[in-house]
């Protein structure tokens, strides 16, 4: 019993030791493992020939707009057309009660008669004191009175034939027609309603829809970095001066035909430091309505030396700059900011802060740190953007 109570203590005090010594033991070789390499794919920065093209918002507007109101007052008698339907230029589209304007040309016309008539007696007086004057039977006085009243026939005459145009014009305004041609929306007035001279709310509303204009709007500042990248040659400006615009619709469709931008105009907002762009569109099928919201894909020109790094690649920081990880010659990683100024499909165009040769790490970024050491796998550029996606 002494024997086995003194074997007792003795394991009860060497086994605490046996323990310590296994875990130094185990925390000797954890720390002797090197540290582990963060595993991470590349790609080298390759200059690229590719078309460049800015995403801008938009709106349908019509080609032309008209705005239907009668020029003479009168009760309206018949509605000439189908609402929604497309008039031409000149058709007759309402019918304005013309007994009015009709006696008024008929007033006209007989001033006129009355006019011919004084005119021709005036001529027979005159003629004949001149005859008269030259044998001295009249004063000259006579004979300059009679020219005088030929002269007043004269006149009056051209002023009722000049009432009677303007009265067989008021006449025609009774008949409404079509200023252009175009789609015809509804009518605000209905058969038996007065309307009045240049009314202020008018009659129907005609729009010429083939084609249309899409308005758009861009900030001054991309423009001018635009010029100052065709005058130095790194951007190539469309072929033949014509800038081809694609449309993307609101149910993220592309529409099938494509457009040209018109203008730009020449005055800057000065809330908003935008300028409005114009663009016309073939519209034959009629898909483009007015007002519609749009995407326009306005192509600026080829890049010849175009870098492109995948957008997942692509960081932000608070302050909105962009930047991506770099790898080094020593196999460490170190982020850089770059300007990312515009979109080529699924990628970024870089402008600043990469060069040709160096590589880019568009995957395995969630552990990265300014100076992390990788294992670096490089792939194709011609890799489809979606190998890129984070794990």
């Amino acid at each position: 019993m002494p024997d086995s109570g003194v074997a007792w203590r003795f394991f009860r005090c060497v086994t605490p030791c046996l323990l310590c010594f296994a875990l130094c033991a185990c925390t000797d070789k954890d720390t002797s493992r090197p540290g582990s390499l963060i595993d991470v794919t590349v790609v080298e920065m390759v200059p690229q020939r590719v078309p460049v093209s800015a995403e801008l918002s938009g709106r349908v507007n019509a080609f032309r707009k008209a705005e239907v109101r009668p020029q003479v007052s009168g009760i309206l008698v018949r509605q000439l057309f189908k609402e929604g339907s497309l008039v031409s230029e000149g058709q007759s589209l309402y019918k304005i009660d013309p007994a009015t304007y009709e006696a008024a040309v008929e007033s006209a016309r007989a001033e006129v008669s009355r006019g011919e008539a004084r005119l021709h007696a005036a001529t027979l007086t005159r003629d004949r004191r001149r005859a008269l004057l030259r044998v001295n039977a009249v004063s000259r006085q006579a004979f300059e009175d009679a020219d005088a009243e030929y002269l007043q026939a004269k006149a009056d005459l051209d002023a009722a034939k000049a009432a009677l145009k303007a009265s067989q014009i008021q006449l025609r305004y009774t008949d409404v027609l079509a200023p252009i041609s175009g789609r015809i929306g509804k009518s605000s007035v209905t058969q038996g309603a007065l309307v009045t001279a240049n009314q202020a709310a008018p009659m129907a509303v005609i729009q010429q829809l083939d084609p249309v204009y899409v308005d758009m709007t861009r900030s001054i500042l991309p423009m001018l970095q635009l010029r100052e990248l065709y005058s130095s040659g790194s951007l190539k400006p469309p072929q033949n001066g014509v800038t081809p615009v694609r449309l993307i619709l609101e149910n993220h469709k592309s529409y099938p035909l494509e457009g040209e931008m018109q203008f730009a105009d020449i005055t800057v907002d000065e809330s908003t430091g935008m300028v409005l762009l114009r663009a016309v569109f073939p519209n034959p099928e009629g898909l483009l309505l007015p007002g519609m919201y749009v995407r326009a894909m306005v192509e600026e020109g080829i890049e010849e030396k175009a870098l492109l790094v995948p957008q997942l690649a692509v960081r932000r920081n608070a302050k909105g700059q962009a930047s991506v990880f770099v790898l080094e010659g020593d196999d460490t990683v170190n982020e850089r900011e770059v300007e990312a100024s515009e979109r080529v499909g699924s990628d970024w165009l870089i402008r600043q802060g990469l060069t040709v040769g160096e590589k880019v790490v568009i995957k395995g970024m969630q552990r990265l740190r300014h100076g992390s050491k990788v294992k670096a796998q490089l792939v194709s550029v011609r890799q489809d953007a979606s190998n890129t996606s984070e794990p």
